[in-house]
C-alpha cells in the first residue's frame, strides 16, 4: 500500500514535474510573446493588469502624495531660498557695479562739479572783509551798510546819540559871531552869506562902532557902508541889505528886532537860516540854523536826502525834540568847520566815526587826520574876537582883529 502510495506520488510528482516543466515552458514561450507584444501593442493581460495596477497606485497615491506633501516644503524651500539668495547677491552686486561704474566716470564729474558751484565760493568772499582791514575802525565799517536798510526808529537812536557825542566833543559849543544885541546878531548873520564868520567878525567892530543902532544905520551913507563892507565878498548887495533891514526895523517894529519867525523873515536879506539864529541864540527860541555845514553832514550821515534847505529843517527837526534844535545847530557846524570838512574830512581823528555811514572818505590814519584838524583843535586861534568864557575855559583862542596879521 506504501509502495503504491508512493508510486503514486511519484507519479503524481513526476507528472507534477512535466506539467511544472511545459508551464515553465509555456510561461517562457509567453514571456517572449509577451515582450514582443508589448514592444509592438500592450497586450491583453497587461490591459487587465492595468486597472489592477492603477487601484492599488491610486490606493498608494495619497499615501506617496502626504510623504511628499511633508518633502515638498524643504525641496520648495531650498530653490526658493538659492533663488532669494541669488536676487540678493544681485541686488548687491548691482549696486556695486553701478558704483564702480560711477567711481570710473567720477573723475570726469568731479573735475566739472567744481566749475559749477564755483559762483557759491566767490559770493562768499565779499569785499568787507578786504574792506575791514584796510579800515581801522571796524564798528564804523559796519555801521556803514546800516543807512541803507535803517529803521526809522534806529536813524532816531543813531541821530540823537551823535548829537550827545558831539555834546561831549563841544561842550563849549556857540555862535561864532561877535554880537552883543539882537541887532548885531542879525546884521552880522546877515553879512556872513558866502563868507567866514572870522571874517564878518573881523569887519563889523568898525560897522557897528559907527552905526551902533538900528536908526544910524538906516540913515548911513551906503557908499561909506560898502567901504566897511568890502572884506566880507558880495558888499554891495550886503550893505543893501543892512541898510534895508535897518530901516524896516524903524519903521515897522519901533527900532527893536522882532521874536517872531513870520516877522523876521518879512526883513530885506533875512530867510529862515538868519531868523533862527537870531530866535535860538538872542531870543532863546529854538531854531534849526541849515547853513552849508549843516547841510553837508545830514546828508553825509544819512540823516536825510534832502537838498532844498527848508525840507532837511523839517527833515532833521522831526528826529530831535524841539528843545534840543538850537544846541544841535552848534554841534553840527562846529563838527563841520573843524573835523568834517568838506574835501578831506579828518575821519581818523572823528569822535564820531563808528557812527558814521561815511566813514572812509577822508583820511583814516590818525597821525595824518591829525594835522587835518582847524580851530581849537589844532591849537589854532578860533572865529570870535570876543569869545564866551566857557571856550576860553575849555582851550580856546580869540581871533586876531582884522589887519593884525
Amino acid at each position: 500500500m506504501s509502495a503504491e502510495r508512493n508510486s503514486a506520488v511519484g507519479e503524481q510528482v513526476s507528472d507534477g514535474g512535466r506539467k511544472t516543466a511545459k508551464a515553465a515552458k509555456t510561461a517562457a514561450a509567453g514571456t517572449g510573446a509577451s515582450a514582443s507584444a508589448e514592444k509592438a501593442a500592450p497586450s491583453k493581460k497587461a490591459a487587465a493588469k492595468k486597472p489592477a495596477a492603477a487601484k492599488k497606485a491610486a490606493a498608494k497615491k495619497p499615501a506617496a502624495e502626504k510623504a511628499a506633501a511633508k518633502k515638498a516644503p524643504a525641496a520648495k524651500k531650498a530653490p526658493a531660498a538659492k533663488k532669494a539668495a541669488a536676487k540678493k547677491a544681485a541686488a548687491e552686486t548691482a549696486p556695486a557695479a553701478k558704483k564702480t561704474a560711477a567711481a570710473k566716470k567720477a573723475p570726469s564729474a568731479r573735475s566739472s562739479a567744481p566749475l559749477k558751484k564755483a559762483p557759491a565760493p566767490r559770493k562768499q568772499v565779499v569785499a568787507p572783509k578786504k574792506a575791514t582791514v584796510s579800515v581801522p575802525a571796524a564798528p564804523a565799517k559796519t555801521v556803514a551798510a546800516h543807512p541803507q536798510g535803517e529803521s526809522r526808529t534806529a536813524l532816531v537812536r543813531r541821530a540823537r546819540r551823535i548829537n550827545r557825542e558831539l555834546a561831549e566833543v563841544y561842550p563849549y559849543a556857540h555862535p561864532e559871531l561877535d554880537f552883543e544885541n539882537p541887532f548885531q546878531l542879525v546884521v552880522a548873520t546877515v553879512l556872513s552869506a558866502q563868507t567866514t564868520d572870522l571874517r564878518v567878525n573881523q569887519t563889523t567892530p568898525a560897522l557897528f562902532a559907527k552905526y551902533p543902532t538900528p536908526e544910524d544905520l538906516a540913515a548911513a551913507n551906503p557908499e561909506e557902508v560898502e567901504e566897511i563892507l568890502r572884506p566880507t565878498g558880495f558888499f554891495r548887495a550886503k550893505t543893501k541889505s543892512v541898510i534895508g533891514l535897518s530901516k524896516a526895523l524903524v519903521e515897522q517894529f519901533g527900532g527893536e528886532v522882532p521874536d517872531r519867525l513870520e516877522d523876521l523873515v518879512k526883513l530885506p536879506g533875512v530867510g529862515r537860516k538868519t531868523a533862527f539864529v537870531v530866535l535860538g541864540n538872542a531870543f532863546g527860541r529854538p531854531g534849526i540854523t541849515v547853513d552849508t555845514h549843516f547841510q553837508r553832514l545830514v546828508r553825509r550821515w544819512k540823516w536825510t536826502d534832502e537838498t532844498d534847505p527848508d525840507k532837511i529843517e523839517a527833515a532833521v527837526g522831526a528826529l530831535f525834540p524841539k528843545s534840543d534844535w538850537t544846541d544841535l545847530s552848534h554841534h553840527v557846524i562846529w563838527h563841520g568847520r573843524r573835523i568834517c570838512h568838506a574835501r578831506r574830512p579828518a575821519c581818523g581823528a572823528c569822535p564820531i566815526a563808528p557812527l558814521c555811514p561815511a566813514y572812509g572818505e577822508g583820511e583814516t590814519d590818525p597821525e595824518k587826520a591829525k594835522k587835518l584838524l582847524k580851530y581849537e583843535k589844532a591849537g589854532q586861534p578860533g572865529q570870535r574876537l570876543k569869545p564866551p568864557q566857557a571856550y576860553l575855559d575849555a582851550g580856546g583862542r580869540p581871533a586876531p582883529p582884522l589887519g593884525a596879521g
